[in-house]
């Protein structure tokens, strides 16, 4: 239990935790506008955040869930490896899945912030990079049967600034390895500029406050946070939770998938939640091991959405979590040399859904439904050679379609959702934008009508792209994990839809392709993805009428399931709009449907 005590005035705790809050997102500001690749400075696929100079997890703002659990870990590794020898200047690159990262793909940027000679924060900015030294031309590599295979280049806490300036040998060897150098070039400055901005707004930071107040705040900010945590966790009932879900099968390698486990502890006495994820298959040959901050990461984020939304997400909060882990396992221990290429990805997202379904076995009114799940074609990485520009390399990570997110107690599901590891966080890449930095073209991109989970809340529908090179040869690697077990819903929610991927032909029929393809388009030729959807919540025969008379007239939902699956009858038509709720035929529909459910 924390002393609940305080010596700094509350308004001020507030004022300086919002200022901390403010610096993140100006570091978030400056990556976005200043990255040069897509993946970052369209989709926003990158995170910031505060660690203190003790490595502690201080401040996130709008940090994607799966980056920010486990950068404490890679500021206290980078202490470790260069303990005695950091000082003001120096910035530091770190991406070793081993060693507190999430996989080999996001580069994560850290400098240490000093103030009066003594390290008080280190600035953190992960982003996730479109070229990485793959052995494909995919910063993600599903199959790759180890870290040899996967090809990566690995940087465990290296410095590569000294006195603010570049570490030139480090600049050369990625330059010589990565497919698009000037590229990488551009998004390394980006981050490091993020960092370095939050450089000078700490040190601004510490002079007006100064650093005695500055480290009581710390103290007491986390203590507040615990205190939060503490008071959310004694409102749940003692209970001990268990939920389970399966990836998908990975052709030639796992042919059942991986069934997941994870066991929830609840204990209000203590107010503490233990979260064991130890009943989980050992790594595999694959790049789908998940790093321990993957893992943890996925976890976290979701016992965060089933509680308080406004919990800060800080050491303080985290205090009142623990976890179990297996020895050599692909939940959160994967040991060298197993890939973690797709950590952030494929089990991460089964992670999530089955942590915050769990909470759904307390009662309606708690939890989540499963959300849509996996990178699908309009989250492939393409690459190639632009001959508009003189056949000059391009590889990007695209962000143009999305799963529908799942149903919550008290909302539908999110259409912006994306995947269940950054939950709307990310963004949406312009189709226009995409079509002027590369040779593609996008012929659609629409919503799937019918394609919710149904429920008191529904969740959000699939959607669905289409798309083909403009000229030269394209490749497409689609790494999903989306398209065999539906995204399940709760209490009473009906399941989502999985998603799909073809190629089409001229003169031919679309061919079915495996949820894990790497798929070479020459001009003509297309990609079509649909996304997976979002579970409902609820039963939809609870779901109001007006609801489900808007999700018709928006053309989500037809006239055909509202009658079938919410018992919704209207009168009237859509193109005359005179469509209306028929009540009493609405009545005796859902009379009808209940009685056909009793024993």
């Amino acid at each position: 239990m924390t002393d609940s005590e305080t010596t700094l005035d509350p308004v001020l705790i507030s004022v300086m935790a919002n200022r901390l809050d403010g610096i993140v997102r100006e570091m978030t500001n400056t990556l976005l506008r200043s990255a040069r690749s897509a993946v970052i400075s369209s989709a926003r696929d990158f995170s910031c955040c505060l660690v203190t100079g003790d490595d502690k997890l201080l401040a996130a703002a709008e940090g994607l869930p799966v980056h920010i659990f486990g950068c404490h870990i890679q500021t206290e590794n980078m202490r470790k490896y260069h303990e005695g020898d950091i000082q003001r200047g120096d910035a530091y690159l770190d991406n070793d899945p081993y060693g507190g990262n999430t996989h080999p793909a996001d580069h994560t940027f850290m400098v240490p912030v000093f103030f009066e000679g003594e390290h008080m924060f280190t600035a953190v900015s992960k982003c996730h990079m479109a070229d990485i030294g793959n052995s494909i031309p995919s910063s993600y590599f599903v199959r790759a049967k180890d870290v040899y295979e996967e090809g990566a280049l690995v940087f465990p806490g290296v410095r590569i600034q000294r006195d603010f300036k570049n570490i030139e040998d480090i600049m050369r060897m990625c330059r010589a390895r990565i497919r698009v150098p000037d590229q990488w070039y551009g998004d390394y400055l980006a981050g490091l500029g993020s960092a370095r901005i939050a450089e000078r707004r700490l040190e601004a930071f510490c002079e007006k406050y100064g650093k005695e107040t500055v480290k009581a705040f710390m103290k007491e900010w986390f203590n507040y946070s615990e205190r939060r945590m503490i008071d959310n966790i004694r409102r749940l009932p003692k209970a001990n939770l268990v939920n389970k879900g399966r990836s998908d099968p990975l052709e030639g390698v796992l042919p059942d998938g991986l069934e997941l486990t994870v066991k929830i502890d609840i204990d209000p006495d203590e107010a503490h939640i233990h979260v064991d994820l130890s009943d989980n298959p050992p790594s595999v040959d694959a790049g789908m091991n998940t790093s321990l901050g993957a893992a943890t990461s996925a976890v976290v984020g979701a016992v965060f959405n089933a509680r308080d939304k406004d919990l800060p997400r800080n050491e303080g909060a985290f205090r009142r979590l623990s976890f179990t882990y297996a020895e050599d396992s692909v939940v959160g221990a994967p040991k060298f040399p197993h890939s973690c290429s797709v950590a952030t990805t494929n089990v991460a997202e089964r992670l999530v859904n089955i942590t915050q379904s769990a909470f759904a076995q307390l009662g309606d009114g708690m939890g989540l439904s499963e959300g849509g799940a996996g990178l699908g074609a309009g989250m492939a990485v393409i690459s190639g050679h632009d001959e508009r520009r003189g056949g000059e390399a391009y590889v990007n990570r695209l962000m143009l379609s999305t799963n529908g997110g799942p149903a919550s107690p008290e909302a539908d599901g999110w259409v912006n959702y994306a995947i269940p590891v950054i939950a709307g966080l990310m963004y949406r890449d312009s189709v226009e934008v995409d079509e002027l930095k590369h040779p593609i073209r996008v012929e659609s991109l629409s919503l799937v009508t019918d394609s919710a989970g149904a429920g008191r809340r529904r969740g959000a529908p699939a959607q669905q792209i289409e798309y083909g090179p403009t000229d030269g040869a394209m490749t497409s690697i689609i790494s999903c994990d989306g398209q065999h077990a539906a995204p399940r819903g709760a209490v009473g929610g009906h399941a989502g839809t999985a998603g799909e991927t073809w190629l089409i032909e001229d003169g031919t029929q679309p061919s079915r392709l495996p949820n894990v393809a790497q798929v070479h388009l020459q001009p003509g030729q297309r990609i079509r993805g649909r996304d997976s959807s979002g579970g409902g919540y609820g039963d939809p025969l609870d779901r109001e009428p007006e609801r489900v008379l808007l999700d018709v007239l928006e053309g989500w939902e037809t006239r055909e399931k509202a009658l079938d699956i919410y018992g919704v009858a209207f009168s009237g038509e859509i193109d005359d709009e005179t469509l209306a709720i028929d009540a009493a035929a609405t009545e005796a529909r859902r009379s009808e449907i209940r009685e056909t459910r009793a024993p």
